[in-house]
């Protein structure tokens, strides 16, 4: 991959300059490399992807914990189906409740009707995993999950959409804990869920193990995760003593396990 670096906002008394960092795929790669080295996209087309604090989980290892037991067992009995782009029809009922979803669960103009028209057109969506309510294939829909899938090594959990009136059953978590089963019993290496950057997102992290990308490698030290959360550097993250002592092996050990080098 080429990595670019987007200045974003410094502040030179504490010499502080940050640079977002971007990534575009070369010949050869596939946009699983880019997940699997802590990269996003950033655009429907997977033409260019962004570092961020991802979250993912190892599915070889991962077992149902109690707590996933009890979402499921709330959520009654609900079925996920997978369904490629070219055989999904998003009808116009469809597209309305997702914009009405976006607005209710994201804000008015987070996701206005262009920007989901963008991402159904892009390659970032490839698959459609459709849910629905009852012991039988045809039940009632109640919820789709916007995937893109590159088997055996991943699947990425993009945006879930369901009926907001549902919330005795915490459908939205039922689905991605269905969804989690349903990436292991399909062999897939690792699902990813996103980025985690509040407290409100730890909802995420109820399945075990989990994985985060702090910026040189995979950690699962969700204290590690939660303080990153709660605290704000004065400087760099990386300057901050009381964040060295979740690295192994220091400042030299983050170094070692970084999997970015460039040749000069």
């Amino acid at each position: 991959m080429k990595l670019v670096f987007s200045e974003a906002e410094s502040d030179p008394g504490r010499y502080v300059y940050p640079y977002a960092v971007w990534a575009f795929p070369e010949p050869g790669e596939t946009p699983a490399d880019l997940f699997a080295s802590g990269f996003l996209p950033s655009s429907p087309d997977l033409s260019r992807f962004y570092l961020g604090r991802q979250l993912r989980v190892p599915l070889a290892e991962w077992r149902a914990s109690s707590e996933n037991r009890r979402v499921l067992r709330k959520a009654g009995h609900l079925r996920c189906e997978l369904v490629p782009r070219d055989r999904f029809e998003v009808t116009d009922q469809r597209r309305a409740a997702w914009l009405a979803f976006a607005e209710a669960r994201f804000g008015i103009g987070v996701m206005p009707a262009a920007r989901l028209e963008r991402l159904l057109a892009g390659r970032v969506i490839s698959h459609f995993l459709v849910f629905r309510d009852g012991a039988t294939s045809d039940g009632p829909e109640c919820g789709v999950a916007l995937l893109y899938l590159e088997p055996p090594r991943m699947a990425y959990y993009y945006y879930a959409f369901y009926d907001l009136r549902e919330s005795t059953r915490n459908l939205g978590m039922a689905m991605m804990t269905r969804a989690v089963a349903w990436a292991r019993d399909q062999g897939l290496d690792h699902l990813h869920l996103g980025t985690c950057y509040s407290e409100k997102a730890l909802y995420k992290t109820q399945f075990e193990p989990m994985e985060f990308f702090n910026g040189h490698r995979w950690s699962r030290n969700l204290d590690e995760l939660r303080h990153l959360l709660r605290t704000r550097p004065e400087t760099h993250r990386l300057e901050s003593a009381e964040y060295q002592a979740f690295l192994e092996g220091g400042l030299s050990g983050a170094a070692s396990a970084s999997p970015f080098r460039i040749p000069l």
